[in-house]
């Protein structure tokens, strides 16, 4: 990676804020929230982690060679997000040397695609499928349009790539903020988005608020009959069992996005086996 090369990301989820907001806490980052169009929210980060140092390069961050990469980091942040939700989430990010993003959804293997800074493809045909699918997109016209971005063009760049695959997910609703544009670097987008009227900051709240957002969006939801009985336990001590190696297996790798699946995991399985003694207690104490 060149380490004067601007990095940056931004995680949009098919959610609207009110919905993403409670599990975006759970990540533990600086982040701003706004709403992205019909059913769509984004998130900006305003921290960089993928940078291990404080370089700067004319006032914008600029990637340390020693750092994790840019995609692994929001790749992790994306599946943390799907994992404690019902909707999918769609990381794009971009450095010096390539683009691409990352899509995640529920508990199913992540699907995502690179291109070279030029714009030459650099993934598997079937991602551009499988993300068309997972998405709800026309399986004619939307393939077709997401499939151009996997063929050679020399007058097409990477953040041109970026702004075609955008180009398709505006048929479904979303709408990006003005000045949220792929391959600025992340000071600028937060820049940009401090001002927004609707833009808010995410903040983390402790473990303890975590469980009763939690506790208290089941208990505004139609889920809360589903998670009673021996089968709601059995999923929940599954989620507590995969959580704690998934957390650990994070932590190894200095992967924050990881260890906040796995903890997601876990307090979902949790709530799970608590919820029939909480709901007989009262709602009020989570």
């Amino acid at each position: 990676m060149n380490a004067t090369s601007p990095v940056g990301a931004l995680l949009l989820c098919r959610a609207t804020p009110d919905t993403a907001r409670p599990v975006a806490r759970l990540l533990r980052e600086r982040m701003l929230l706004a709403p992205a169009g019909e059913g769509w929210s984004v998130l900006v980060p305003e921290g960089t982690p993928w940078q291990g140092g404080q370089g700067e390069q004319g006032g914008a961050p600029v990637a340390d060679e020693g750092a994790e990469p840019v995609d692994r980091v929001v790749g992790g942040w994306a599946t943390a997000l799907a994992v404690g939700s019902t909707w999918p989430v769609l990381a794009l990010w971009w450095d010096g040397d390539r683009a691409g993003y990352t899509l995640a959804a529920g508990f199913r293997r992540p699907v995502g695609y690179v291109w070279l800074a030029d714009g030459t493809p650099a993934g598997e045909d079937e991602a551009m499928r499988t993300f068309a699918e997972r998405l709800g997109l026309d399986p004619v016209l939307d393939v077709q349009a997401l499939e151009a971005l996997t063929r050679p063009d020399p007058e097409t760049d990477a953040r041109a790539r970026l702004r075609g695959l955008l180009a398709v997910l505006t048929r479904i609703g979303l709408e990006l903020p003005p000045g949220l544009e792929p391959g600025e670097p992340s000071g600028r987008l937060t820049a940009g988005a401090d001002v927004w009227p609707e833009a808010e900051r995410i903040a983390w709240t402790g473990w303890r608020e975590a469980v009763k957002v939690e506790f208290e969006a089941v208990e505004s939801s139609r889920m809360g009959p589903w998670m009673r009985g021996p089968r709601a336990r059995a999923l929940a001590g599954a989620q507590l069992a995969a959580g704690l190696p998934i957390a650990v297996w994070g932590a190894g790798r200095r992967n924050g996005g990881w260890v906040f699946a796995g903890a997601l995991l876990m307090i979902h399985g949790a709530l799970g086996l608590a919820y029939d003694r909480i709901r007989d207690e009262g709602p009020g104490r989570p």
